[in-house]
Parts: C-alpha cells; structure tokens; sequence
C-alpha cells in the first residue's frame, strides 16, 4: 500500500470549521448592519463588519434573498436555543420569561425589515414563517407552563395569543423612534401575574 501524500493525511476538518466561523460572523455581521441600515445595505458595509471579502458573503448566499433568509433563521435558531438556558440560569421562571422574551422583541424589530423584504418571495416568505412557529412555540409554551408550575402567573395563557400580542405592540417601532413597545409588554407581562394572596 503506498504511502499517504501530505495532502491525503491533513483532514478537511479545519476548512469547514473556517467556512463555518465566515458564515457565522456573516451573519450576525448581517443582522447587525439591516438593522441600522435595512436590508438594501451594500453587501461591502456587510462584508467589512464581518472581516470577510465579499467573494466570501457570495459564495455562502449567492442572492441578497439567500443571505435575508439565513439572517431570519439564524436569529430563529438563537432566540430558540436562548430559552432553555435562561430557564437553566435565571432566578425565576418568570425572569426567564422576561429575559426571553427582551430577545423576542429585539428578533422582531429586526425582522419586520426582514419579512418585508420577502413578502414579494410568498412560497420562501411562507416557510419561513411556518419554521418560526415550530421553533419557537415549543420554547415560549415551556417558559410559560414553569411559570405558571412556580406560581409566578397564572394559567391558561397560550404561547401563539403571547407571541401574537407582543408582535403587534412591536409594530410601529421602527417608524417611529418615540414609541418604545417594551413599555407596554411590561405592562402586558403584568397583566399575566398571579395576584398575591392577602
């Protein structure tokens, strides 16, 4: 049997791991610049954040359309995997939910830009949103029944009439910097609370 060549024995591991840190600071380089320029940003003002040339923004998402879409799923994923280690960390349950749902909001601000920018692609514009629901239902329904397990609130609130309410008191917020939606979620977080016996 012949000996390996050098090439043969250096395993491809370290080329993915460097495509994989490119792709990652592309996005969250992405989110970053969409969210104080919008979605038309020159991919250049993209690339320079992120450190890569912009060979390296087209060859992971040939098409603007691909790098929004990615943005959006990549931002699912990261409120997602959030609400296990909030509940793993925080205080309370409660201030899990809190906590969480902060990271909600800052996903929703940015991504009413971002749907927008799919509306005219309604069959990719569409999955995603189905993608949306089936990550992160599951996470708000389990912050919310330990919650209610700890007394913090009270039953019988569901995890889609929650997510609902608070994506449309974040609607409005980026047109007009005096309204703050947090304020008005707190108060809606308020609303939720178990009263305190006498």
């Amino acid at each position: 049997m012949p000996p390996q060549s050098p090439v043969e024995k250096t395993p491809p591991r370290s080329k993915r791991a460097d495509a994989l840190r490119n792709q990652e600071a592309v996005l969250g380089a992405a989110a970053e610049v969409f969210v104080t320029s919008g979605v038309d940003a020159p991919i250049r003002q993209i690339a320079a954040r992120a450190g890569v040339g912009m060979a390296t923004i087209y060859r992971h998402f040939p098409t603007r359309a691909d790098l929004v879409t990615a943005v959006y799923r990549h931002q699912i994923e990261a409120c997602a995997e959030a609400g296990p280690h909030l509940l793993a960390t925080a205080d309370t349950p409660l201030a899990a939910l809190r906590q969480w749902i902060d990271l909600f909001v800052d996903f929703l601000v940015t991504k009413h830009g971002l749907a927008d920018a799919l509306q005219s692609d309604s069959n990719r514009f569409a999955a995603l949103h189905t993608y949306f629901l089936a990550r992160l239902m599951p996470v708000c329904a389990e912050l919310l029944d330990a919650a209610v397990e700890a007394g913090d609130i009270r039953p019988g609130t569901r995890p889609y009439e929650l997510m609902r309410g608070i994506g449309n008191l974040c609607i409005g917020r980026d047109s007009d910097p005096r309204y703050d939606p947090r304020r008005l979620i707190d108060l809606l977080l308020q609303g939720l609370r178990q009263p305190q016996k006498p």
